[in-house]
């Protein structure tokens, strides 16, 4: 589990909260509900409007992943795929259906599977990148999705403020309440900008960041499972995974 967005969201709102307190200002008057539904409310709303519902359920599942953040380790993944190409080395490629049926991976699971039932390399390796570019176009889907809403959140501020200048400007002979009314419309850009630059484009580059990673593993993984098919030497293939995984290859130099 990787928590930096929850770390990076606590660490943002907690300073906002501490200028707020250290300006000597009330926390509470930026919490009013009827700016905060209009934001909220009618972002998420023309977000949708802006694409389909299964774009929008796609994004609100991919969110729990943002705070998890959960990749899997190049290295560990490497490991496992020199043992496959050692185990079918020793046992010949109908063993690996016993490593498909045991792997928690299910890309991992499916290319081994097909390896055992005599799939073509050719076609194996075309069904394993739509695969991936498959997975790769849904993750960058949802993370359009919340980058949009990053757009729209701080023109619907605006909107609201505005509204809520003209219902001020109606009652200028109470100059009494001139300075709390327009200090009031103002929390309607605030609460805008605050969740497009807090909340939605932050989960928006989380989950692209994610979405990358992701396909990165399973770029190592299909060029992993290819050369155990083809019969490569596993410590030869324990190079090579190690010069394509991201970072591996640039420690391995410096070492």
């Amino acid at each position: 589990m990787d928590p930096s967005l929850l770390i990076g969201l606590v660490l943002a709102f907690g300073s906002l909260y501490a200028m707020i307190t250290m300006e000597g200002a009330n926390v509470g008057a930026l919490l009013l509900p009827a700016p905060m539904a209009l934001v909220f409310g009618a972002t998420i709303a023309v977000g949708i409007a802006g694409a389909t519902l299964s774009d929008a359920f796609r994004a609100v599942k991919a969110l729990p992943r943002a705070f998890r953040g959960k990749t899997a380790k190049p290295q560990g993944t490497i490991d496992r795929l020199v043992e496959i190409a050692e185990k079918a080395r020793r046992e010949g490629l109908l063993s690996l259906e016993q490593d498909a049926s045991e792997t928690d991976d299910p890309f991992l699971r499916n290319a081994l599977q097909n390896i055992a039932d005599g799939t073509d390399g050719d076609e194996l390796r075309s069904l394993l990148e739509e695969e991936i570019a498959s997975k790769e176009r849904d993750g960058m889907q949802s993370a359009k999705f919340y980058k949009a809403l990053g757009g729209y959140a701080p023109t619907i501020g605006i909107i609201g403020t505005v509204v809520s200048l003209t219902h001020v400007l109606e009652k200028l002979d109470s100059p009494d309440t001139l300075g709390p009314s327009i200090a009031t419309a103002f929390v309607a850009t605030l609460w805008g900008l605050l969740s497009a630059n807090f909340i939605w484009l932050p989960i928006g580059d989380r989950i692209a960041r994610l979405t990358t990673l992701e396909a990165e593993h399973m770029t190592l993984v299909m060029e992993g499972a290819l050369a155990v098919q083809a019969g490569s030497q596993p410590r030869l293939l324990g190079e090579r995974l190690r010069a394509i995984a991201p970072g591996l290859g640039q420690q391995q130099e410096a070492a």
